[in-house]
C-alpha cells in the first residue's frame, strides 16, 4: 500500500498463537469458525498481552482456565416470525395508503406552490402513519438525574399522536435505559462538588474555539490524564461526541483513500467517512475473514477507477455495538492491520470505563498493546457522565489534530465544569483518589450485566451480543410487542427503550437495556420480574434452546 504522509507512528508486531474461543453450552470449543452468517461472525478470544525484554508486544495466548470471552451464537428469527413481521408492516403502510388517498387533510406543503417537495416522501410518510402512532414510547421527558432510578413526566395524547400534552405528575421508574454504565450520573457526591467549584471559579463557556481563546488549562489536565488512563503519548477532547467522529475523519482521510468499515458502525462514523471523500467498503459485522477478503482484494485492484495504489488504507470498528451488544474482534483486527500495514481506528464511545479489569475498553479488555491500535476514538458521555469526545494516539497524530480538524477551529471548547467532571470520575476510575471506589464499580457492573443476561435466557428470551456488554438486546421482533413492552415496564415502575426499523431491520426489533453499576441486585431481579411477566402476556419468549434453570449467581 502506497501511503502518503499520515502523522501517527505505529509499531508494527508480529500476532502470534491466535487461538479462538467460543464458549457455548459450558463447553469451551477452540477453532477458527467464523461463518458466513451474521450469527456466526461475533468470534470472541481470550488473549493476554505479554511483556519480554521489557518492552510490551502483541503475543496472544490462550487464556486457559479463564472466561474472558463467553458467545452465544444468536438464534435467528423463524420464518414465522419474519413472516407475520413483514405483514404488520404491510398492512400498516396499506392502510396509510388508504388513508392518505381519501382523508380530506391534504398531507402536501401549505403555500409550496411550484415548488419541490421539501421532505422526502416516504420518511415523512412513515413518520406519520407508523410512528405517529407509538410515539409516545419515544423522546420521553425525564426531570431527574439518569441514574439508577429515573422521573418520568407523565404525558398523554388528545389527537391520536399527533402532539403530546403533560399531565403535570412524575412516574419514578427503575432506569434501565441510559448509557450510566459506571453510575456517575449524580447530583451529589465528589464529582458534583468538584464540578460545582469548577462552575464558579471559571464559569460555563469561553464562547470561543480551541484555537483561539478556548484553551484553559483544565483542558490540557484533562487531555494528560485521558492520555495517561489510555496509555498512549497524547489525547486532544471535544465538546461534542458525536461531532468527533465527523469533524476528525475528513482530517485523515480523503479522496483517493480506502476505509473498511464494519456493517454496523454508528451513524457519526458513517457520516464522518461520507464526507472524507473516501472510498468506504462495507465488511459484515465483526467477521474478520470477511474484512481480510475485502481488504485483500481492494489492495490488489488499487482504485477502482484509475487502478493505482491507494494512498492510505484503514479499518474502522466500535469497542461495543449499542445496538447488538456485540463487542469488537479486536485482535484478529490487529492481526489483519499488521499483515496488511492498515491503520485502525477503535471508536469506544459505549467500551470505554465499560469493559476491561481497568475500565480501559475494549484493548484493556483483551490485553492489547495501545499502540496497536493507531487511533482511539471515545466519548465522555457514557461511563464518565458528562459529554463530549476524545481523540488519543502518538504526539505527532495529536498535534496534526490541533491544527487541521474542523473542532477545534469552529466549535467551541468543552464546558470546563464538564471537564471537571470527566477528570474527577477518571480518577475515581483509576483509583488516584487513594480509594478503591473505581474498581468497586466495574466490578459490580461486570457482575450485574453477566447475572441479568444469563437470566433473561434463562427465562426463554433471545438475547443477542457478549456476555460481558452491558447492552443487552432482547429480540420482540414485532412493533405492537416493543410498543407494549414499553408502556406495559412503564406501568410497572421500568423504564426500557424500544427499538424497531428503520434503527434496525425490519425483523430485528427489540428491547434494548443498558445496565449500571448504580444498580443493585432488587432493582436487577424487579426488571426481570415485569420483563418475565409483560413477557408473558405479548408472547416474546421465542428462545428454542434448552433452558439451563440452575440459579445464577450474583
Amino acid at each position: 500500500v502506497a501511503h502518503t504522509e499520515f502523522p501517527a507512528q505505529v509499531s508494527h508486531h508480529k500476532i502470534i498463537n491466535n487461538t479462538q474461543f467460543v464458549e457455548c453450552n459450558n463447553e469451551k470449543i477452540a477453532g477458527n469458525n467464523a461463518g458466513n452468517d451474521q450469527g456466526n461472525t461475533h468470534q470472541q478470544h481470550g488473549i493476554r498481552a505479554t511483556k519480554q525484554n521489557g518492552a510490551a508486544s502483541s503475543g496472544f495466548d490462550n487464556v486457559s482456565g479463564s472466561k474472558r470471552s463467553n458467545y452465544h451464537k444468536e438464534e435467528e428469527c423463524s420464518l414465522f416470525v419474519a413472516f407475520f413481521t413483514f405483514l404488520s408492516y404491510g398492512v400498516l403502510l396499506f392502510v396509510g395508503y388508504i388513508k392518505e388517498f381519501f382523508s380530506p387533510v391534504t398531507t402536501k406543503e401549505k403555500n409550496r406552490e411550484g415548488y419541490v417537495p421539501l421532505y422526502i416522501g416516504f420518511e415523512s410518510f412513515y413518520t406519520r402513519n407508523v410512528y405517529r402512532r407509538i410515539q409516545d414510547c419515544w423522546n420521553r421527558t425525564i426531570c431527574s438525574v439518569p441514574g439508577a432510578e429515573i422521573d418520568l413526566m407523565e404525558r398523554y395524547t388528545p389527537d391520536y399522536g399527533w402532539t403530546m400534552k403533560l399531565t403535570g405528575k412524575t412516574i419514578k421508574c427503575i432506569n434501565a435505559g441510559s448509557y450510566n454504565y459506571l453510575g456517575f450520573a449524580e447530583n451529589n457526591g465528589p464529582c458534583h462538588d468538584a464540578a460545582t467549584q469548577v462552575t464558579k471559579d471559571a464559569g460555563l463557556t469561553t464562547s470561543s474555539p480551541r484555537i483561539e481563546l478556548g484553551t484553559l488549562e483544565i483542558h490540557r489536565r484533562l487531555e494528560k490524564l485521558v492520555s495517561e488512563f489510555l496509555g498512549v503519548e497524547d489525547a486532544i477532547t471535544f465538546g461534542m461526541g458525536f461531532a468527533t467522529n465527523v469533524l476528525n475523519l475528513p482530517s485523515l482521510l480523503g479522496p483517493g483513500c480506502l476505509v473498511l468499515s464494519d456493517e454496523f458502525n454508528h451513524a457519526s462514523l458513517i457520516l464522518g467517512l461520507r464526507l472524507s471523500g473516501a472510498t468506504v467498503k462495507v465488511f459484515r459485522h465483526n467477521d474478520s475473514e470477511d474484512l481480510e477478503r475485502k481488504l485483500r482484494e481492494a489492495l490488489i485492484h488499487g482504485h477502482p477507477r484509475t487502478r493505482r495504489p491507494w494512498k492510505k488504507a484503514m479499518i474502522v470498528v466500535e469497542g461495543i455495538y449499542s445496538m447488538e451488544g456485540s463487542i469488537c474482534d479486536l485482535p484478529n483486527f490487529v492481526r489483519i492491520k499488521n499483515k496488511y500495514k492498515t491503520y485502525l481506528y477503535v471508536d469506544e464511545a459505549h467500551s470505554i470505563g465499560a469493559l476491561g479489569p481497568h475500565g480501559g475498553g475494549v484493548v484493556d479488555y483483551y490485553g492489547v498493546d495501545p499502540k496497536e491500535v493507531d487511533i482511539h476514538m471515545g466519548t465522555f458521555t457514557k461511563s464518565f457522565g458528562a459529554a463530549g469526545g476524545y481523540i488519543a494516539g502518538s504526539k505527532d497524530l495529536i498535534n496534526y489534530l490541533r491544527v487541521t480538524s474542523h473542532a477545534q477551529v469552529y466549535a467551541s471548547s468543552m464546558p470546563a465544569p464538564v471537564a471537571q467532571q470527566i477528570i474527577t470520575s477518571m480518577t475515581i476510575i483509576m483509583g488516584k483518589d487513594g480509594s478503591s471506589e473505581g474498581r468497586r464499580r466495574i466490578q459490580q457492573l461486570s457482575r450485574n450485566v453477566k447475572y441479568f443476561r444469563q437470566r433473561l435466557r434463562q427465562m426463554g428470551f433471545i438475547v443477542y451480543g457478549h456476555d460481558d456488554s452491558p447492552v443487552v438486546p432482547m429480540l420482540l421482533y414485532l412493533i405492537p410487542k416493543i410498543s407494549m413492552f414499553v408502556r406495559e415496564l412503564t406501568k410497572r415502575g421500568v423504564a426500557g427503550v424500544g427499538v424497531g426499523f428503520p434503527a434496525t431491520k425490519i425483523t430485528g426489533g427489540r428491547m434494548r437495556f443498558c445496565l449500571s453499576a448504580a444498580h443493585t441486585k432488587d432493582m436487577l431481579d424487579k426488571i426481570l420480574k415485569e420483563v418475565d411477566e409483560v413477557g408473558y402476556l405479548c408472547g416474546s419468549h421465542y428462545s428454542t434452546a434448552v433452558r439451563n434453570s440452575q440459579p445464577v449467581e450474583w
